[in-house]
């Protein structure tokens, strides 16, 4: 089995590697190419559709591997497969036609109803303590829709910089792996081999300096891809372990999160685009373009490591230590979030109230000096 997990990963490497440039020829010849302007860091006009090569190596790698393998459940990645190809082709007409935010929903709401119908959908929740399990009957379809639409735009609002999208993809895709690895998890473990060799081959020539970008159509399909692994490896899930997909997409789905806080803040809608997303305000830190990329994928890596610490704590013995580290977590993220200005560069009010107290200590101290 590993040796055609090692096949499927080389053939999506070079097919991807073969296609990309071929795809950047297309894109040309289309018109389906970048602009620059005052939102984009790039400065010259640049090929899009590159998305249309990592779709191509995925599904190439996989139909020559999987005849292979005679335990994958076929019905689900026929959901995947086809529900890719649906947000595919929304994202490239997108990079063409730029496409209204109505349709590209409707798309991908399209797109994630096919997952659903192939039966990819969280069915089950297993309590933490006790042996029972609680159905969650009419919500389980609506939730699993949100949930692989809002992930397929979390990764989407990212693509922002040279290899961003592409690498964050590819650290959570192992992550992934990795976990559907521990489980067994054959289909799941097949498709994320052959999806991360689609993006290393990609990522030779999208890597800063960037020859072609992702656009929509590689940044849709990929975050469609992650929500749908994701739904495929924790179908029946603990209480606990229902953390860890979020913890895999910790990055997009935390700056989602931050943007639709900041625009809240500042009483913006929050369709309104703007430059302070986390790449942008480390861009405004003065880091390189190259640094901060690679800055994000430390933050990534981090993100991944502690989804796999987190599935090692599904037990009923170790729910508050995950309860503890999602706590710190937390904790941590939101001191670096208002550390480089994410929601607001004025409105810090973890880090003023941490400043008080550090303050308030060092009046205290040397109060008690003083009076020795």
């Amino acid at each position: 089995m590993n040796l055609l997990y090692g096949i499927g990963f080389v053939a999506a490497l070079l097919i991807a590697l073969l296609m990309t440039p071929l795809v950047k020829r297309f894109a040309f010849w289309v018109g389906a190419v970048d602009a620059p302007n005052h939102r984009k860091v790039h400065s010259r006009i640049m090929p899009r559709l590159g998305g249309l090569a990592i779709f191509i190596a995925f599904i190439a790698a996989y139909f020559v591997v999987s005849p292979a393998i005679n335990t994958l459940k076929t019905d689900v990645v026929f959901g995947l497969l086809v529900g890719g190809a649906i947000v595919v082709l929304i994202g490239a007409l997108d990079d063409r036609f730029d496409l209204s935010p109505k349709i590209k929903l409707l798309g991908q709401i399209l797109a994630a109803s096919v997952v659903v119908y192939s039966g990819a959908v969280i069915d089950l929740v297993n309590l933490p303590f006790g042996e029972g399990a609680v159905s969650l009957t009419w919500l389980a379809v609506p939730l699993t829709i949100f949930w692989i639409v809002g992930v397929t735009n979390a990764i989407n609002l990212i693509d922002g910089l040279d290899g961003l999208s592409a690498g964050v993809s590819g650290i959570a895709t192992t992550t992934i792996l990795v976990l559907a690895l521990m489980m067994g998890n054959v289909t799941v473990a097949l498709l994320c081999v052959v999806l991360l060799g689609s993006i290393a081959g990609f990522l030779f020539y999208n890597f800063h300096p960037a020859k072609i970008f992702m656009g929509d159509s590689g940044a849709l399909f990929l975050g469609f891809c992650l929500a749908t692994l994701s739904v495929l490896g924790f179908k029946q899930a603990t209480v606990v372990s229902l953390l860890v997909p979020i913890m895999i997409l910790g990055v997009p789905l935390s700056d989602t999160f931050f943007a639709i806080m900041r625009r809240w803040v500042n009483n913006l809608p929050i369709s309104a685009a703007d430059k302070s997303h986390l790449h942008h305000c480390l861009l405004q830190l003065g880091f390189s373009h190259r640094t901060t990329v690679l800055i994000i994928y430390g933050i990534a890596v981090f993100f991944g490591s502690s989804a796999v610490l987190l599935s090692f704590m599904s037990e009923q013995d170790a729910l508050w230590g995950a309860v503890i580290l999602i706590a710190i977590l937390l904790f941590v993220l939101v001191l670096g979030a208002e550390a480089i200005g994410i929601i607001s560069k004025t409105k810090k009010p973890v880090l003023h109230f941490l400043n008080k107290i550090r303050v308030k200590t060092m009046q205290l101290s040397t109060r008690s000096r003083m009076s020795k």
